[in-house]
Order: C-alpha cells, then sequence, then structure tokens
C-alpha cells in the first residue's frame, strides 16, 4: 500500500482520483484550505489535513507529506479569481508543493496542468486566463529543474462532467478534444499505481484506447 498527497483534494479531478485510489487500497491524504470540505474528502475514502497553501512554509507541508510515497498537485485558484491568485495558486502553491516534497523526501511528484500553455503570451487570450497559462507554464518549468524528484506532467483535454468511459488517447501534442474528469482521474490513478513515467509530460483527451494501453508507450 502506497501513502499519496494530493494539494487540492477537494477539487472534482481530485476528489474520483481519492475514489479511485482508495478502491485500490492505497492511502490517501487529502490537502484542503477549507475546513468545511474536510467531510467530502473523507467520505471519499482520504484522509484530511487543513492547510492553506499561499500561506503555509514548506516545513507546515513538509511535515504533512512525510512519509508519503507520492505527490499530486491539483489544486488551482478556481474560476472567479484575478491574475494574482493565479499565480499565487497555480504557480506558487506547484513550486511549494515540489519544495516540500523535496524536503519530506516523497521520490514521486504528479502535476495536472494545463494545455494551451504555448499560447499564454498571444495577445488575443483573455488577460486572466493568460495569466493561468503563464503560471501553469511556469509550474511545468519548475518542475523540469527539479532534482531528486521523479515528475510527471499531465495537460487534460477540454473537461466534461461526464461517466467515464475508460478510454483516452494520451500523446504529447496539445489538442482541445474533449475529456472526462473520471477518465482523467483514472489515468492519474494509474500513472501513481504503476510507476515508470519520471520525465513525461502527456495530454490526456477522449479516444478509443483503453487507459493501460494508451500509458504504455509512455512507461519505463
Amino acid at each position: 500500500m502506497s501513502v499519496i498527497a494530493i494539494a487540492g483534494g477537494h477539487g472534482q479531478i481530485a476528489r474520483q482520483l481519492i475514489r479511485d485510489l482508495h478502491a485500490a487500497g492505497q492511502q490517501v491524504v487529502a490537502i484542503v484550505r477549507n475546513p468545511d470540505h474536510v467531510p467530502d474528502v473523507e467520505s471519499d475514502g482520504a484522509r484530511a489535513v487543513v492547510i492553506d497553501l499561499e500561506s503555509a512554509s514548506v516545513a507546515d507541508l513538509a511535515a504533512v507529506l512525510t512519509g508519503a510515497d507520492a505527490v499530486v498537485f491539483a489544486a488551482g485558484a478556481g474560476p472567479g479569481s484575478g491574475s494574482g491568485r493565479k499565480d499565487t495558486m497555480d504557480r506558487g502553491g506547484s513550486v511549494l508543493l515540489a519544495d516540500a516534497a523535496l524536503a519530506a523526501g516523497v521520490p514521486r511528484f504528479v502535476q495536472i496542468s494545463s494545455i494551451g500553455t504555448d499560447t499564454a503570451d498571444d495577445p488575443a487570450v483573455d488577460p486572466v486566463f493568460a495569466a493561468y497559462l503563464r503560471a501553469k507554464r511556469a509550474a511545468e518549468d519548475d518542475l523540469r529543474t527539479r532534482d531528486g524528484l521523479d515528475w510527471t506532467i499531465v495537460r487534460p483535454g477540454v473537461l466534461v462532467n461526464e461517466p467515464a468511459t475508460g478510454l483516452v488517447t494520451i500523446s504529447t501534442t496539445d489538442t482541445r478534444d474533449e475529456v472526462t474528469r473520471a477518465d482523467v482521474a483514472a489515468v492519474l490513478a494509474r500513472i501513481l499505481l504503476r510507476g515508470g513515467f519520471a520525465g513525461r509530460t502527456v495530454t490526456v483527451v477522449g479516444g478509443d484506447t483503453p487507459i493501460d494501453a494508451a500509458l504504455d508507450p509512455f512507461a519505463g
């Protein structure tokens, strides 16, 4: 049994990931900012820890991560937030989690990123969304510099709330095809359970290939 910590544990993908990992017999620690979210993630099968990634220190977070086998960055400023929070949360939160993972000796880091980061400087892109894309791009760039972390970056396509299909397309090319949040969670769970995806950046969209088969070319 592995111990997997998820920052942003109350997000839609994160909650499904908790359920998937719990069903697979893994121990999950859900890091949430809002104490009101504790009952939800506990009902999903996680142990909840309340900590704010925008105010916590590396030492605070490292204490939570001690003993974990992997961490997942699933946090974000969310809809309605401004450009400033896109940076402090979507970039700064990921940087903090990576710092804390290294301090706690956690070997693996899985980051949920975004398609379209290469369009962040396009003047046609909405300024707040561009700030989000720049934050995600910076978080990816930071992770790639980290010695001592086996990192994997997952970029979902256009997210929809539909039942899981178990069928996806996984590639290294961004595409705006749709993918269910449940299928993204299932891909993340398989990456965490299988291992062997260090240094990979992949895009996940809906498709016609079973998840394990779609992941096979990127394993090892």
